[in-house]
């Protein structure tokens, strides 16, 4: 690291037990975000500006008006434009060192075993079930760890995968045919900040997790309801 990235990293540095290691993992670092929405935006822009070396965005969608009351990476000026390029656009503002990949497209198993194999840990920030069971699967053949979110209304879950060292998997918390695909915020709603803690949370797990930071999260499932201020943590390992 050169001396502008020591001063850019300076305050995460300072940590006791991250130091100048911890920052060299996340600049040797590359991950894979699915989905570039309300999760997304927040965890790219926290791990672009905490200095993972290379992000790799995935999704499919435009930005559109109902967007901008949460997806914090989009402005009024990226209204029609591929969700994953607005993004990009943002977190090389925010840091030129870390390398961007775009991929305009919906995830489906070719992509995914293209990309997988490539990146050291996987955030899942996409806002359907079909999405998730697929990347979960990818991610238990090709031994990828992952840290899922989803956020609608007043609720939020978070889980670490890492199918190395866990059983733990998300078919095993959810059936793929019990599962009601139309709930997401576009049917249910959502405050803005819900997402946002939800996204950034999946930043910080992933930053632990890469950095080797902190104690273990793998295997552990977080429940929020913020209607009610109340947050759960269970140990599915």
């Amino acid at each position: 690291m050169n001396d502008e990235e020591l001063n850019r990293y300076s305050r995460q540095i300072l940590l006791n037990g991250f130091d100048i290691e911890g920052q060299e993992k996340l600049r040797q670092s590359k991950v894979l975000i699915v989905g570039a929405g309300g999760l997304g935006c927040p965890a790219a822009m926290y791990l672009g500006a905490a200095g993972v070396g290379q992000l790799t965005l995935v999704d499919d969608d435009v930005v559109e008006l109902s967007n901008l009351q949460r997806q914090i990476a989009h402005a009024a000026q990226d209204l029609g434009v591929n969700k994953v390029d607005s993004l990009k656009s943002t977190l090389e503002s925010l840091n030129p060192h870390v390398e961007i990949q775009a991929y305009p497209e919906r995830l489906d198993q070719a992509l995914a075993e293209k990309l997988l194999p490539d990146v050291d840990l996987v955030l899942d920030c996409s806002d359907n079930f079909a999405t998730r069971f697929l990347l979960d699967g990818a991610c238990q053949q090709s031994k990828t760890p992952a840290v899922i979110g989803a956020a609608q209304a007043m609720e939020g879950q978070v889980f670490v995968f890492d199918h190395q060292s866990s059983t733990a998997n998300y078919s095993n918390i959810f059936n793929a045919e019990e599962v009601h695909e139309n709930q997401n915020c576009a049917t249910s709603g959502v405050l803005a900040p819900v997402v946002g803690i939800v996204g950034s949370f999946q930043a910080l797990l992933a930053i632990k997790l890469l950095a080797g930071f902190g104690e273990s999260d793998v295997g552990k499932l977080f429940t929020y309801d913020f209607f009610a201020s109340r947050w759960l943590a269970l140990n599915l390992s």
